[in-house]
């Protein structure tokens, strides 16, 4: 998973900029998948066809998209003022090297005596070393994305940091999940969905959804811990196995789904937890409320730093989502 993960964190795509990383997630996916297209919002989705009676439709879903910033005006002195998209920690930001889609690197900076309690991305400008705005006219146009610099390496055992990973680990899960299904017949239809927009208000999913109007929903994100040193009190650490959700600040998952997911990790012996969340939301909610609505359930990876330039986490408690999900799957009746 580690090789997926960090081919997939190198490719900058921000929220509505998700191009690069859905076309490489195609060719991943291709041979694991009966078909595989991109609907009108951009949502990379891949299908594996069931073969049993009365089959359902189940959706498995990670956003591909990363929180950035957008370039707004370019002054006189070549310094390009820019607004974020999504929720960017600016002070993990400031002083980061970042890299736009045109692979021009810089320096997020900020306005001169601005303290770092009145951070606000108005204030900040990225400076790519242009002599003037001519020069930097010639690099950067109005519209373009920045990303922090994408990385990933590896620390202890198990465990990485860099980023994205939000949420590129759930999208490594979808893929690993994708392969260990790939040779199996399986009874239900299984929909890979690799949804846009996420970071700016779940807005992939829904219409994803809509058009799938799976019976049974999985959605895999990073999720918050209370390990972290000054971390809020939370049942949930980095490498204690998947996060089966209950509740965040935006949905409350199915209790079948939750219950399912926990007497199955009991019967394999699957490393997992219990999450609840109370703050942020994931796509969840969005594929939950869909139509008539589904029976929906969320696998976090719990994840340190979460929207810093070095975001951690333990493969470990990846691969355990995506053993938890294929068992999941074959003991759908």
């Amino acid at each position: 998973m580690y090789n997926t993960l960090k081919t997939l964190c190198l490719i900058p795509s921000v929220s509505g900029r998700e191009t690069a990383v859905s076309a490489k997630l195609s060719e991943i996916i291709s041979p694991y998948a009966d078909s595989v297209f991109t609907d009108n919002m951009g949502n990379l989705i891949a299908k594996k066809e069931g073969k049993g009676e009365n089959k359902k439709k189940i959706m498995l879903c990670a956003h591909m998209d990363e929180i950035g910033f957008l370039v707004t005006y370019i002054q006189d002195n070549g310094f390009i003022r820019v607004s974020s998209v999504g929720g960017i920690s600016l002070v993990a930001a400031y002083a980061a090297g970042v890299v736009s889609e045109k692979g021009v690197h810089g320096i997020v900076i900020c306005e001169s005596g601005v303290k770092s309690s009145d951070f606000s991305a108005d204030k900040f400008i990225i400076d790519i070393g242009a002599k003037n705005k001519k020069d930097a006219e010639r690099r950067v146009k109005i519209g373009d994305f920045f990303v922090v610099e994408p990385s990933l390496r590896r620390l202890t055992s198990s465990r990485v940091s860099g980023r994205p990973l939000d949420d590129r680990v759930g999208c490594a899960v979808l893929i690993s999940i994708a392969e260990a299904l790939s040779e199996k017949e399986l009874a239900h239809d299984v929909y890979y969905v690799f949804s846009v927009q996420e970071e700016v208000g779940c807005r992939g999913a829904k219409p994803a959804s809509f058009a799938i109007a799976p019976d049974y929903a999985l959605i895999y994100d990073v999720t918050g811990t209370g390990d972290a040193e000054g971390a809020k009190p939370m049942a949930c650490s980095v490498g204690k196995g998947a996060a089966i959700k209950i509740k965040d600040s935006s949905v409350i998952c199915h209790r079948e789904v939750v219950e399912m997911l926990t007497e199955i990790a009991k019967e394999k012996k699957i490393p997992y937890q219990h999450e609840i969340l109370t703050y942020g939301g994931t796509d969840t909610s969005s594929v939950q409320m869909t139509g008539m609505g589904c029976k929906a359930g969320a696998l976090s990876i719990p994840t340190r730093y979460i929207h810093t330039q070095n975001e951690l986490c333990d493969l470990n408690d990846a691969k355990a989502c995506a053993d938890l999900t294929v068992e999941f799957i074959n003991q759908l009746k």
